[in-house]
């Protein structure tokens, strides 16, 4: 949009527009261009790990403990690389009895602070950017278990029904996540519906169970249905 447009849209004045523009273009929520601004997005790479906890942190607080509800104690779990699956590793610090397998080491981190709480860390190559585990190493581990419930996030839901991210060594684990479990569920915040991105992971056909934090827009409903996933809205 251009600047005018937000001013009008906001009714305030040019240079208050300006100034937040600059501020959530300093903190990497916008990218900015010559008399205008746009929300950071390209379909092959994601937004920094820093700036996506800060995105829709509500909601994702939400999915989580919607959740963190369902998922029973003494039970078994994989965890995927995300922001979404940090916040729901917070939401399962008072279960009991589980034992969680992760390619993440800030879930791992995180559910360590849980003495009722088995954690067992993939091997592989460690992202510096968000301390994800990747790689044929990290594909090879997960594949030796079989778990009750892979509770995943994705960077995108398009419209074809398709899951995708950004990284083909994080969604090749991330596929062998999705084998390895008796139901697959997924986290997703509105945000990630109709998103591009480069890779494909899966598709909706492969999913149980969808959390998200708002109705999903047209034509994911029919979607879903079609697909046989059971859709939770976190209120």
């Amino acid at each position: 949009m251009s600047v005018e447009q937000l001013a009008e849209m906001l009714g305030v004045t040019l240079q208050t527009v300006r100034r937040d523009v600059q501020r959530l273009a300093e903190a990497g929520l916008l990218a900015r261009f010559h008399g205008g601004v746009r929300v950071p997005s390209s379909t092959i790479e994601n937004i920094a790990h820093q700036q996506r906890e800060s995105l829709h942190a509500d909601g994702k607080a939400r999915i989580a403990r919607a959740v963190a509800a369902q998922v029973p104690n003494d039970c078994s779990l994989i965890l995927n690389i995300g922001t979404t699956t940090e916040a729901i590793a917070r939401a399962l610090l008072r279960h009991r009895g589980l034992r969680v397998i992760t390619n993440h080491l800030n879930v791992a981190a995180i559910l360590s602070a849980n003495p009722d709480c088995e954690v067992i860390v993939a091997g592989g190559l460690v992202r510096t950017r968000d301390r994800g585990i990747v790689g044929e190493a990290a594909v090879d581990f997960i594949r030796q278990f079989k778990v009750d419930i892979a509770l995943i996030g994705v960077s995108s839901i398009e419209s074809d029904g398709s899951l995708r991210d950004y990284d083909l060594r994080e969604v090749k684990v991330a596929q062998a996540i999705i084998e390895q479990a008796r139901e697959v569920w997924l986290a997703a915040d509105v945000s990630k519906f109709n998103r591009p991105a480069l890779v494909r992971l899966a598709t909706l056909e492969q999913i149980d169970r969808l959390f998200t934090d708002a109705e999903p827009p047209p034509p994911f409903p029919a979607l879903l249905a079609e697909a046989q996933v059971r859709c939770e809205i976190a209120a």
